[in-house]
Parts: C-alpha cells; structure tokens; sequence
C-alpha cells in the first residue's frame, strides 16, 4: 500500500501580520497531539535556496527587476519543494511553510503587477499538480502591519516598499481567499495575540477533524 501523503499548510500574510508568533503555536500545537511536523519558510528552506533568499531581500545598488525577482523566487522553490517539501510530503509527513506560492501571487503578481499567466505556468512547472491544502492567511491592516514592522531593526528590500505596494498585496491574498474558502482560513492579527491564536486553534481543529485526527 501506497504512503498517503502527509497534509501541507502554509501561512500567509502581508508585512507585520504575525506570522512568526504564529507559526510557533501552531508549530507546538500540531507537536503536542503527535504529528510529524516539518517546519520551513520561504524563500528558503534548503542551504541553496537560503543563498537565494539573500538575494532576495538584500538591498543592490542595481535595481532588480520584477521578472528578475519573479525566476528567482521560483528558483528557490524549485529546490525548496524538490528536495524539502515533496519528499517530506511522500512520506506521510505534515509540512507547515511560512509562505509558498500564494505569496508569490500576492507580492510579485499584486505587489509588482506582473500578470498572473506567468505565475501560474511557473507554478505548474516547479510543483506540478501539488497545491496546500490549507492556508492560513494572517490578516492586518496595512497600517497596523508598518507600524509593528517600523519598531524592529533595518528593514529589508520588500519591508521597504511604498504604501500602495502593501495595499495591492494585502487586496490579491484576501481576493485568493475569497474564491476559495474550503483551503483559505483567514485570521484576524489586528487584534490581540491571544484572541488570534484562539482563532488559528478552531481553524486547527477543522483541519483535524477533516483529516481523521483526534484532535
């Protein structure tokens, strides 16, 4: 008998949107009831495709261009799912990411307005017929989420960005949700962390509930 493929959920989310206090309690919530958990990130991910991500978000002297950033985003996710994701995947392993392709619609396809025909053929190249099954998409007012990034240290090449940038990303994550709201729970992170992760926990029990598990 065939190993049945282990669930794959990421999460999404505009700039300041709490992804990563969030990442940890679902990271511990999935642990504690005995899932094979693999946690990664994107870019990123693997020894290479962290190289990549440097790239990424390092400031250049030479502008890069959106195509640019596009074939290098999917260059690292190339080996990202290849040699992390899919094999993790096969074995029966659930894998949480902070961030995949949605991110890559909502940042180079909303963010950057290159058109979605061309993120959907590199989608379908480098992952074939794999989607997430769930995505969890932290959801912040674009003011609130500058605000909260503004308090850390240097910001990086996409934190950078203008306003309207943020706005375009933040419409695209919550249209992609719209269309379908069997896969995309959306959180709530404009209010407090608590009432968010109370949230993401009837979220994780849906999940559960819809994968057999005794949550």
């Amino acid at each position: 008998m065939n190993q049945q493929m282990g669930k794959f959920i990421t999460l999404e989310g505009n700039e300041g949107s709490g992804k990563s206090s969030n990442i940890s309690y679902i990271q511990s919530y999935l642990q504690n009831i005995g899932i094979d958990l693999v946690v990664s990130r994107e870019p990123g991910g693997t020894a290479l495709a962290e190289n990549i991500r440097e790239l990424l978000l390092h400031k250049h002297q030479e502008p890069m261009h959106p195509m640019t950033e596009l074939l290098l985003v999917f260059a690292a996710r190339a080996q990202h799912f290849n040699q992390l994701i899919l094999p993790s995947l096969e074995r029966g392993a659930w894998v949480l990411c902070d961030r995949f392709t949605d991110a890559t619609y909502a940042y180079q396809g909303g963010g950057r307005e290159l058109p979605e025909q061309y993120i959907a053929e590199l989608e379908t190249l480098v992952q074939k017929e794999v989607r997430p099954d769930y995505v969890l998409l932290m959801d912040v007012d674009v003011a609130t989420g500058l605000q909260r990034i503004a308090e850390r240290s240097e910001k990086d090449r996409f934190e950078d960005q203008e306003v309207a940038f943020f706005e375009r990303v933040r419409a695209c994550y919550l249209a992609r949700a719209k269309v379908d709201k069997q896969r995309y729970f959306i959180v709530d992170t404009n209010q407090p962390l608590e009432q968010a992760q109370k949230q993401i926990e009837q979220y994780l029990q849906k999940i559960l509930l819809e994968s057999g598990i005794d949550g």
